[in-house]
């Protein structure tokens, strides 16, 4: 039997948002249901310890005379599969600036990636994440020079306000005006409000037009075989004036809608929502556990590891992850460390002091990154991210890399052992440093980390045993082959945190069913002998039994102790 919408519940969250048009926007939530009903497969596949999720640009791997999600398709062949079993090609459509978050058609694959040809043929071989990114789009796409055409269809479909309203309680992530002057056909200077750059005009939520052309975006995603569907910079959705724009509950409600109709054509999609902001507000998308998002960015774990290495000490991390609740068990976290964009410093907030902010971003710098502000209400700035990459953000440029690898594979192996859903972006798979030319020819402090690599030196690179590439890669290859056979790694599974008299150590208990996986971390430079938690372990990663009432910890290392079953 096909699942239906609840008409009365659906109506009366419509009718919040757009009052009297609740019921044409029903009726033509209704017609998309009809029109991808035949075109999205309703499968069930609930997600497992097997779920790992490479993230990655179209074009990161490269090969001459080859098409770039073609040569992906090779890599993705060769190392990703199976210990990494799903694809987020962060956004592969047209675009004209910040490389491709301004996209100008959310139906067309950019030519320069290839086309939707070769996104179904890496549908064969894995599972794919696609980029919803549906805040903003590019003032050069249809839609925008439609509305400065002045055609009716789009007249309310972005945002025009009045300069000199009292805007200063916006939130913004970036120090750019948060209006731009457009001209329309009739020559009328329009102020359009651009929350992250003058090309990255936001879409106008408050238009029942609007939400219906996104929910149709969304579903034909669904209907090219996306499995997880990230819905990027969602918490500044919708806009009203006198407040801060941020999480507003008009927000909450969207995504509850659109998971409704998702979920009447599959069980089989997921959706991620990215909201960089202070940890408190970035699980309020989780809902109820089972209305809203399916996952939520991580997006503490990252700095607060970083943080924790830098100190020697694990306290703030063990107190934040003592302190994490989910609200049902149908949803978890989308960990990961690094990504295409810097690392984010609001998330700590009200976990770390701002003195200790700074202190990470000082770091950043005297490691060859870069640091990102953003304007703060008063008028000052505070460090909003750090643009270098997460290996070279952890260790001195000084240090060796036998250190180098062991602080990188101490942070992948507790992301990877936390509950949740891991992310890897390619350059931490990959064993990358820092890309100062990037920067160099752009001027763009998140190119550190965006390096396009070619395909045959990096196989080279990956396969001689000297290499740091190959280091960090046989490490991570390493950890992934055991993870995804242990089903205490279940994102869903039960986690424990314990607390010792030795601040070095973070330890965390995986349960699922009746197994049992304890990861223990040492965060610092010295031995550390521990009380053994279990007289009887398997030590996952070398194989052999442990018994013994003490368990020996080097500097950084890491271990994954497996409970004898009973």
């Amino acid at each position: 039997m096909k699942k239906q919408l609840d008409k009365n519940k659906t109506l009366n969250s419509l009718t919040e948002l757009y009052g009297d048009r609740a019921s044409w926007v029903f009726e033509n939530i209704s017609l998309l249901i009809t029109k991808y009903q035949a075109k999205i497969k309703n499968k069930s596949h609930p997600l497992s310890e097997k779920d790992v999720i490479l993230i990655t640009y179209g074009d990161s791997v490269q090969q001459e005379d080859k098409s770039h999600l073609k040569t992906l398709k090779k890599f993705i062949n060769a190392y990703c599969l199976p210990i990494i079993n799903t694809t987020h090609i962060l956004p592969c459509f047209p675009y004209t600036s910040d490389d491709g978050f301004s996209i100008t058609d959310y139906y067309a694959i950019d030519p320069n990636l290839g086309t939707w040809k070769d996104i179904k043929k890496l549908s064969e071989s894995t599972n794919l994440m696609f980029d919803a990114v549906i805040n903003h789009m590019s003032k050069s796409s249809q839609w925008f020079q439609s509305y400065l055409a002045e055609e009716e269809e789009y007249k309310d479909y972005f945002i025009s306000v009045n300069p000199e309203i009292d805007l200063s309680k916006v939130i913004r992530p970036r120090a750019l005006p948060l209006l731009s002057p457009f001209k329309n056909k009739s020559g009328t200077e329009k102020y359009i409000w651009t929350t992250f750059s003058e090309d990255q005009v936001d879409l106008n939520f408050a238009s029942p037009e609007v939400f219906i052309a996104v929910l149709d975006v969304l579903l034909f995603y669904a209907s090219k075989g996306a499995k997880f569907i990230r819905l990027d910079a969602v918490a500044f959705l919708w806009k009203e004036i006198g407040t801060n724009c941020l999480h507003l509950s008009q927000t909450h409600t969207i995504i509850k809608l659109y998971k409704k109709a998702i979920k009447v054509l599959t069980d089989d999609l997921y959706i991620i929502t990215e909201t960089n902001v202070p940890h408190k507000e970035n699980i309020s998308y989780f809902g109820d556990g089972n209305d809203e998002a399916d996952l939520v960015y991580n997006f503490t774990l990252a700095p607060l590891l970083v943080y924790s290495i830098m100190k020697g000490n694990v306290n703030v991390l063990t107190n934040w992850a003592q302190s994490l609740k989910f609200p049902s068990n149908n949803v978890c976290f989308f960990n990961f460390t690094a990504s295409h964009d810097g690392i984010g410093m609001r998330p700590l907030q009200n976990i770390i002091s701002d003195d200790e902010i700074g202190q990470l971003a000082s770091r950043a710098e005297k490691h060859g990154g870069l640091v990102g502000y953003k304007n703060n209400e008063d008028g000052t700035q505070s460090p909003y991210e750090l643009n270098c990459n997460y290996m070279d953000l952890l260790s001195n440029p000084n240090e060796n890399d036998e250190i180098r690898v062991a602080k990188m594979m101490l942070t992948q192996s507790l992301m990877l052992a936390f509950p949740g859903v891991p992310g890897i972006y390619i350059h931490s798979f990959v064993g990358s440093r820092n890309y100062y030319k990037g920067i160099e020819e752009s001027g763009i402090k998140r190119r550190i980390n965006r390096e396009k690599l070619e395909y045959t030196k990096l196989v080279l690179e990956l396969n001689e045993t000297d290499n740091l590439r190959n280091k960090v890669f046989s490490a991570y290859k390493n950890l992934l082959e055991v993870r995804m056979q242990e089903q205490a790694f279940n994102p869903f599974g039960k986690a424990e945190y314990f607390k010792f008299e030795d601040d070095k150590i973070f330890v965390i208990k995986r349960s699922f069913k009746k197994e049992t996986v304890y990861g223990i971390y040492n965060f610092s430079n010295q031995f550390v002998k521990m009380n053994s938690l279990e007289m009887e372990v398997i030590d996952l990663l070398s194989k052999e039994e442990v018994k013994n009432n003490y368990w020996n910890i080097n500097p950084y290392q890491f271990l994954w102790y497996k409970k004898f079953a009973k």
